[in-house]
């Protein structure tokens, strides 16, 4: 892990936000502070009868438009600053496709290929209920994010459900179909992320089925969104994951590297086909393509790489994959990058169907989930590409003036208790 603080970037952002909005700092304050921050350390029963502690946290950016949403990730890595970085992010994204809920972000220390199923399970149930009383369906709702997945949720779901005495679908989101899931929820994101790239090539006069695209990170959001971008006739030119990436340039076949990669604990680095050669990481995000889709972890594009960069547009499949520094040469560049608070809110933008659901005890159709996740995004990527070229700001600029603006409106209204 780097020293560099997601945090820093994530306040950076803010502050420019509302310069180019005129705010006063104190119209603006309360973004800047999550509202809780809750750290967590809990026993867990391993297998072989040994207790090892762990370390959890919670953090609930703003309640100002809604109850908190946001992912509970498990990853060895993680820490602190990270998580408030995530819920920050996720407070801006609802607020820029327009619904009605804050940001709010959870993750657990550990490396989860490490652990049996049952020592995750058991891990997943002692740290629902470490913060279980900031959870809840009109309070705080998680959701999967990196390594964590439905049936995590589903373990959070009955063990908030047990300590409550009744069953309570609505205090996540990306559960199995089974126990009130939403349809659609599991490819969201992935589909949020086409819907992006779709109308962003369309703004910019590039046709879709001449475009070549190049993901980085072939788990839940860039393998759909591979998919997905596939079908709309752009040809993806490469792809990757942990181990490394694959790269084609007469295109890859994407049904065929999905297939290779839905047995567990399959890498790139051991997939082999004709005509297709393996490359990094690095590699891969500065080769040859139109588009590049960096759907991995934050912090993928630096100062160190961004000049070496040669893609029209990128749009963000990620949480914070570029930094500030990075930003500033991709804009003297003039690549357009299109930012994850609009890019990736796919997944919330259907979290929030699900949710709606689960209160409401009905279940839309799949076609009516897409319809109208379809409908949020393009009605958000027009108002974003709008004030873009009217303030003549970037993307990333352009969706945080519309998220800060609806966020001081909703603080204002509401004013400051007591």
């Amino acid at each position: 892990m780097s020293t560099y603080n997601p945090y820093d970037n994530v306040l950076e952002t803010i502050r420019n936000a509302a310069s180019i909005l005129g705010l006063a700092e104190s119209d603006y304050a309360t973004t800047m502070y999550p509202e809780r921050e809750l750290k967590v350390s809990f026993p867990v029963m391993m297998d072989d009868g040994t207790v090892k502690i762990f370390e959890g946290y919670r953090v609930q950016h703003s309640s100002s438009r809604g109850p908190c949403k946001g992912g509970i990730r498990y990853h060895q890595d993680v820490n602190i600053d990270e998580v408030k970085a995530l819920a920050a992010w996720m407070t801006f994204k609802c607020a820029v496709v327009g619904i009605p809920y804050g940001g709010a972000k959870g993750a657990v220390k550990v490396d989860p290929s490490k652990l049996s199923s049952a020592e995750l399970q058991r891990l997943t149930r002692r740290y629902t209920a470490m913060i279980a009383p900031l959870i809840g369906p009109d309070q705080d709702i998680p959701a999967p994010d990196v390594n964590t997945n439905g049936q995590v949720m589903g373990w959070i779901m009955d063990t908030y459900s047990m300590l409550k005495g009744h069953a309570i679908p609505g205090v996540v989101t990306g559960k199995p179909i089974e126990i009130g899931g939403s349809l659609g929820r599991v490819e969201a994101t992935g589909r949020g992320v086409m819907i992006t790239t779709r109308e962003s090539l369309k703004k910019l006069g590039i046709p879709a089925d001449k475009a070549r695209v190049a993901i980085q990170g072939m788990g839940n959001v860039g393998s759909i969104s591979a998919k997905l971008i596939a079908e709309l006739g752009a040809k993806i030119v490469a792809v990757s994951d942990v181990s490394g990436g694959l790269y084609s340039s007469e295109g890859l076949n994407i049904s065929a590297i999905r297939e290779y990669l839905s047995v567990r604990g399959r890498l790139l680095k051991d997939y082999n086909e004709p005509g297709v050669n393996h490359i990094t990481n690095q590699e891969l995000i500065t080769c040859g393509a139109d588009v590049l889709v960096p759907a991995a972890m934050e912090n993928q594009i630096t100062e160190k790489n961004a000049a070496d960069i040669q893609v029209k547009v990128i749009v963000e499949g990620a949480n914070g994959p570029t930094t500030v520094a990075a930003d500033k040469i991709l804009e003297e560049k003039g690549i357009v990058v299109v930012p994850d608070i609009l890019a990736n809110a796919g997944g919330v933008v259907v979290s929030y169907f699900e949710w709606v659901q689960n209160l409401q005890s009905l279940v839309w159709d799949e076609d009516e989930v897409n319809k109208t996740l379809n409908r949020i995004m393009c009605k958000a990527i027009d108002e974003v590409f709008d004030l873009h070229t009217e303030k003549k700001i970037t993307l990333r600029a352009s969706a945080y003036c519309l998220a800060l603006k609806k966020l001081v409106t909703a603080k204002n209204i509401r004013g400051i208790f007591p």
